[in-house]
């Protein structure tokens, strides 16, 4: 079983669907798996709980699954999606300087992979 933190930095729907995919994937295999919304990703955010949106079914069996961790929140700010985190009730990283780090999950065994 492998540990894996998916850090999302990119904003493009169509990398996001592949990040979705791969989580729900290796959890389905067994492997312990976060997703962490960095960057430009978190422009996302409101658009994931939207019905017509394509990301919309594989965003809910994420959240379901548990794979999120959260969103960074220095970005979310800087981006204008911080309510939007919120109201979904995603966790808000800020462990680096208002940033959601890595160090802490590769200090407890985590690859990261970055997207």
């Amino acid at each position: 079983m492998s540990k894996n933190a998916l850090f999302v930095f990119n904003g493009d729907s169509m990398c996001f669907i592949h990040v979705l995919l791969n989580a729900l994937d290796m959890n389905s295999k067994g492997d312990e798996v976060k997703v962490i919304l960095e960057g430009a990703s978190v422009k996302l955010i409101p658009e994931l709980v939207l019905s017509g949106n394509p990301l919309n079914a594989l965003w809910k069996k994420t959240i379901e699954a548990d794979l999120v961790a959260g969103v960074c929140k220095a970005c979310a700010q800087k981006l204008g999606t911080l309510n939007d985190a919120v109201a979904q009730n995603l966790e808000l990283l800020a462990d680096m300087s208002g940033h959601a780090g890595m160090a802490a999950y590769q200090n407890n065994g985590y690859n990261i992979i970055t997207f």
